[in-house]
């Protein structure tokens, strides 16, 4: 067993390579409020093109980017249709009232994805008396489905769904290029049928902070405003955009390593009893599993993981996620499926077990 902390807690602890270090050091910079930092520009120009859209904006977070989104899309009162698992409802302390006014119609979805009957079954009749439907948002992959993809024949029939009755459609694209990868499908297709999108730099990618949202040039111009009014506005934020410009340089197509890593954890995990995955088709970078079977908790498993210096994240009762990243090589998959072996092979305490 490694002494090194094994880190599968999220992707989110993913750390800068020295090589991104690098290229944050020597970034130019500028006022990005005045336009003026190269690096900033440079990265939002990139952003759009590989999005297929007008114009892109770099953003400190994800959640702001759906937040900012929202904002743009909906009036108060308006509704906000996605999956019942999405980031958006769980994972953004209520953003969509806070700040835009917004409810949220959640779907019963498999694995985060929806039907385009389920959206036009969901949308409101027009009248005095209902909230208005305004957005189609989808969440691409899916956190809560297992980092699970949206087919896009799927999405293209959502889209046409939502234009029926005039709604906007928005993509929470926090993984998305995991998708990419994955899929074969470029991001540029799978941002095509929708209004506005992002992907976040600090997951996967291993940037330490940042997100961008991409759309028209005249959701872009909006989106700026939202951007200083909750807080976003940045003055020399190229030192932190050349990480993003170093990541998607370098650090996309290598993203194939954490599925492969995740597929090898998830079939170590398989054999070990007490323990089900719930999710055996590991699409992308994430493994959840169930541990009910052991007699243990969800935290007493994450606990006694972190004692051998594994971290894995608490998701329920009796769940945890697993998630692979580029800090995570496969020895320390395999140390890790053995810890967990260790862990579960053991007798559970009698008094926790009676409190299940």
């Amino acid at each position: 067993m490694t002494n090194r902390l094994i880190d599968l807690y999220s992707d989110t602890h993913s750390k800068p390579t020295a090589a991104m270090r690098q290229a944050m050091a020597e970034a130019e910079v500028g006022d990005e409020q005045q336009g003026a930092d190269p690096t900033t520009n440079r990265l939002q120009d990139q952003a759009a093109e590989l999005l297929g859209k007008e114009a892109a904006l770099f953003l400190p977070s994800g959640t702001m980017c759906n937040q900012i989104a929202y904002r743009v899309w909906c009036q108060p009162g308006d509704e906000i249709i996605l999956d019942k698992t999405a980031h958006t409802i769980h994972s953004e302390t209520g953003g969509p009232a806070a700040l835009s006014g917004a409810m949220v119609r959640p779907l019963e979805g498999d694995r985060g994805i929806f039907t385009g009957q389920q959206v036009l079954d969901a949308v409101r009749v027009n009248s005095r008396h209902a909230p208005r439907s305004a957005v189609v948002s989808v969440e691409n992959t899916c956190n809560s489905g297992g980092g699970s993809i949206w087919p896009i024949a799927r999405l293209h029939e959502v889209t046409a769904a939502a234009r029926e009755h005039g709604l906007k459609c928005h993509m929470d694209g926090a993984r998305l290029l995991n998708a990419v990868v994955a899929s074969g499908v470029s991001a540029a297709d799978f941002a095509a049928p929708v209004d506005s999108c992002w992907i976040d730099l600090s997951k996967g990618l291993g940037c330490p902070v940042g997100a961008i949202l991409a759309g028209s040039r005249h959701f872009i111009d909006r989106a700026w405003r939202f951007k200083h009014q909750f807080g976003g506005a940045m003055r020399q934020s190229g030192i932190i955009a050349a990480a993003g410009i170093h990541a998607l340089d370098h650090h996309v197509d290598r993203l194939a390593e954490d599925h492969a890593n995740a597929r090898r954890l998830a079939a170590l995990l398989a054999d070990i009893p007490g323990l089900s995955l719930m999710f055996p088709d590991v699409q992308t970078n994430m493994v959840y599993f169930d541990v009910a079977d052991s007699g243990r908790s969800a935290a007493q498993v994450a606990e006694a993981l972190l004692d051998r210096g594994v971290h894995m994240g608490v998701a329920g009762a009796t769940s945890l996620r697993a998630v692979t990243h580029l800090d995570v090589t496969p020895e320390m998959v395999e140390a890790a499926g053995a810890a967990l072996a260790e862990v579960l092979a053991q007798t559970a305490e009698p008094d926790r077990v009676a409190s299940l």
